[in-house]
Parts: C-alpha cells; sequence; structure tokens
C-alpha cells in the first residue's frame, strides 16, 4: 500500500487548526464515517449493487440502519438510487461521480485498518 508524502497530502482545511462548531464538513464527516457509511461506500465502490446485496455485505447491519444510510448518503449526493418500474420491483445502488471520488479516498484507509485491526484490538485486550 502506497503512503502519501507530505507533497502529496492536501493542505489543511482550516488554515487556523480550529474545527468550527457549526461547519457543514462537520455533518459529512458525520455521515461519510459513520460505521455504516464507511462500509456501503466502500462496498458500492465495486459497482452498482441492489438492497440484498449490501445487506449481505454489511453482516449485522439492520433493514432500517441500510435504509436511514442509504437514504442519508443519497440525499448527500455520493449514493445513486435507480428504482425500475418492474415486478417485482428491482432497485440499484451505485456510487455517484462525487461518491467514487470519496471512495478512492476511503479504500487506502479501510485497508489501513484492516492491517492493522488484529494488532490494535489484541493490544486493547492485554
Amino acid at each position: 500500500m502506497k503512503v502519501s508524502t507530505p507533497a502529496e497530502v492536501p493542505a489543511f482545511p482550516f488554515a487556523d487548526g480550529i474545527f468550527p462548531a457549526g461547519c457543514p464538513s462537520r455533518t459529512v464527516l458525520d455521515h461519510v464515517t459513520s460505521k455504516w457509511g464507511v462500509l456501503l461506500l466502500v462496498a458500492l465502490s465495486e459497482g452498482p449493487q441492489r438492497w440484498s446485496e449490501l445487506r449481505r455485505r454489511a453482516q449485522g447491519i439492520s433493514e432500517k440502519m441500510l435504509a436511514q444510510t442509504l437514504k442519508t448518503l443519497e440525499a448527500d449526493g455520493f449514493v445513486r438510487r435507480d428504482a425500475q418500474p418492474i415486478i417485482p420491483p428491482r432497485v440499484d445502488y451505485s456510487l455517484t461521480a462525487r461518491g467514487d471520488e470519496l471512495a478512492a479516498l476511503l479504500l487506502p484507509l479501510v485497508a489501513w485498518v484492516a492491517e492493522h485491526a488484529e494488532a490494535i484490538v489484541n493490544r486493547q485486550a492485554n
């Protein structure tokens, strides 16, 4: 996995180092970095998927949380919902261009977490 060098890291968005309470970035960060938000964005980075496939891939997510998270990510412009008027109904979810861009940034984070999770959890247990 490639690690960014200082020249490749974007400038800190808040020049004074303060994270303002009313900043819209807090809301977006809350949506994107929620437990299920990250997992669904990463799952959708592999291509369009149906509800049942997303539920299967994000093991442990309830139907309520899946619906709520998808609705939030759609409202934020990261996920596209494509309902096809057929019987039985078919709904596919996919990433928008903004969602693709975000997923590309999340994938290295998720890879890092997967690589180090066991050591971190084992350390906490000791």
